[in-house]
């Protein structure tokens, strides 16, 4: 295993001091946990919005915390969720007194986690509603999930249910279109190499030199097939189909797209395959109203890929070109 880090035992308390000393004018960390919050949080008479998981995701979660977006991220260790009691300080870090939105990705851990803290926080006299993201389309069950998996969908639901509030939504409308943007987003990945989570130090998975894995998630988790490496074009037809069979889509709708990194994948690579991608969707009679290119949802240093695609209406045209300060957000 070669990774730069110190302990693989610390290496999230690690990445954390790291980030705060990065941006210590926008960003805290909640002592004594592994909360992440604005510097400025919580926000009086706005809904607070908190999202997080297991680490080794980066930019997700912490990322997106800013203006416009989250308000606060729990980081487990890496690629597992933390704990309830973990989940109820970011509660309370947002909370001011408009209640407290939860995404959640599609997990048996971060689902029944924060569904625990969720209940602490009420006990406490905390309005919490929550969305669980289950956006990936290549598996229904898993080892890891009751249903479909979260993966870089998430990222939609940060930035559009982070507009709403700070637009100043109210919780249930904040669940309204956090639940829209959930219905609408779809999403599929693959991987040349698996990961190493630090504290294994031996990789998730195995792959020959000419074999790719489609179908896989964001924990080092393998796919649902093996398949010979092809060409950039022939794998961005094979996720981008996958996901536009999942979900009706009307010649002329309005959509928004992630061509997502999984960590060590070069931008060059990431940007042919959105040449293709966008051809697909051009002769499809979509218009490409937003394009992210970049690593947006990670799985450590995996090299591979995923695609999303998001279906518009006007409302979330319009919180997804709301401003955000999130440093990870950069569109």
């Amino acid at each position: 295993m070669k990774k730069i880090v110190n302990d693989p035992e610390y290496v999230v308390r690690d990445m954390l001091e790291g980030l705060i000393a990065a941006h210590p004018d926008t960003l805290k960390q909640i002592p004594e946990t592994t909360v992440v919050a604005r510097k400025d949080a919580p926000i009086d008479n706005k809904v607070g919005i908190v999202s997080g998981g297991g680490s080794g995701h980066e930019p997700a979660h912490a990322g997106y915390i800013g203006d416009g977006m989250l308000d606060a991220a729990v980081c487990g260790e890496v690629f597992t969720s933390p704990t309830p009691d973990q989940v109820l300080e970011g509660i309370k870090a947002a909370d001011g007194g408009a209640g407290v939105f939860l995404i959640i990705k599609n997990y048996t851990g971060d689902v029944m986690n924060f569904d625990m803290a969720a209940e602490m926080a009420e006990a406490e006299g905390i309005d919490v509603e929550k969305v669980v993201v289950n956006d990936d389309v290549a598996v229904e069950d898993s080892a890891s999930t009751t249903g479909r998996r979260g993966i870089a969908g998430t990222i939609f639901v940060h930035k559009i249910a982070g507009a709403k509030a700070a637009a100043g939504g109210s919780l249930q409308e904040v669940k309204d279109i956090a639940e829209k943007v959930t219905g609408n987003v779809r999403s599929m990945g693959m991987a040349l190499t698996p990961c190493t989570v630090p504290a294994a130090g031996e990789p998730s998975f195995s792959l020959n030199e000419d074999e790719m894995e489609i179908g896989i998630g964001i924990h080092g988790e393998s796919g649902i097939e093996k398949k010979e490496v092809t060409s950039a074009n022939e794998i961005a037809e094979e996720l981008t189909n996958n996901v536009l069979e999942d979900i009706e889509f009307n010649h002329g709708d309005d959509v928004a797209l992630i061509v997502n990194g999984m960590g060590a994948t070069p931008e060059m690579e990431l940007y042919i395959l959105n040449k293709k991608v966008n051809e697909i969707l051009v002769e499809r009679g979509l218009n490409i109203y937003k394009t992210l290119v970049g690593n947006y949802m990670t799985a450590l240093e995996m090299s591979g890929c995923s695609v999303t695609l998001l279906k518009l209406d006007e409302e979330m045209k319009s919180l997804l070109d709301a401003e955000s300060s999130a440093p990870a957000y950069n569109i």
